[in-house]
């Protein structure tokens, strides 16, 4: 004997119904990116021209510093400390890393370069225009910078409120870096406009740079 068996009809979930839930879980998971891993940040100034020039757009790695400290060569974005910005409840900043705790960051040499623990930094990435080029420091300096913070620049040093233009004012080395913990993430990309996209790779020039002496 054979059972007959009736097609009933499956209900269908309302997709109005579920279309609601679809987009706060899309919410939520691009509230959780946006917060612990990934952020786009605009350029306000020219500070960084012309690696970033303004209105640029970037992509910021804000998981990376979570497994490691930020490298010399890297452009950061970090929460600006008070006596830079005058806001008290912070500014986001975009610098390169330049020197990390415990190194010596001079300048200059007899061709006018950055030196980092004694090593010369070709730094091609420094702004120039109509073949003026900026020089690498507006003035001489030598300082160690303490463990746990950053020496940042700008690239284009002549328009940068970075740390040699508070070291020049202070002449304190803790006003003149940034806390690691300030540090927001890696700007590794420009996404936006199109014509512009780029990655935000270490330059070759930190390769050799050596490890702070003590």
């Amino acid at each position: 004997m054979i059972d007959e068996q009736t097609d009933k009809p499956k209900p269908r979930s309302s997709f109005w119904r579920e279309l609601p839930v679809l987009l706060g879980v899309a919410i939520l998971v691009a509230v959780l990116v946006r917060a612990f891993v990934l952020q786009t940040f605009y350029i306000p100034s020219e500070s960084m021209q012309h690696t970033l020039e303004i209105y640029d757009r970037v992509l910021v790695n804000k998981l990376v510093y979570d497994f490691r400290a930020p490298h010399r060569g890297e452009v950061i974005v970090f929460k600006a400390p008070r006596e830079w910005s005058g806001n008290p409840n912070g500014e986001d900043f975009i610098k390169r890393v330049i020197g990390v705790g415990g190194d010596r960051v001079v300048c200059c040499d007899a061709q006018e370069r950055i030196m980092v623990n004694g090593h010369p930094l070709d730094e091609p990435y420094i702004f120039s225009q109509n073949g003026v080029r900026d020089p690498a420091a507006d003035e001489e300096f030598d300082i160690t910078v303490p463990a746990g913070r950053i020496w940042v620049m700008g690239d284009h040093r002549s328009a940068s409120g970075d740390s040699l233009e508070h070291w020049e004012q202070s002449e304190n080395i803790t006003l003149a870096t940034i806390s690691e913990d300030s540090v927001v993430g890696r700007a590794f990309t420009v996404f936006w406009p199109v014509n512009r996209a780029k990655w935000l790779s270490v330059p070759s020039t930190y390769d050799a740079v050596p490890k702070p002496q003590g």
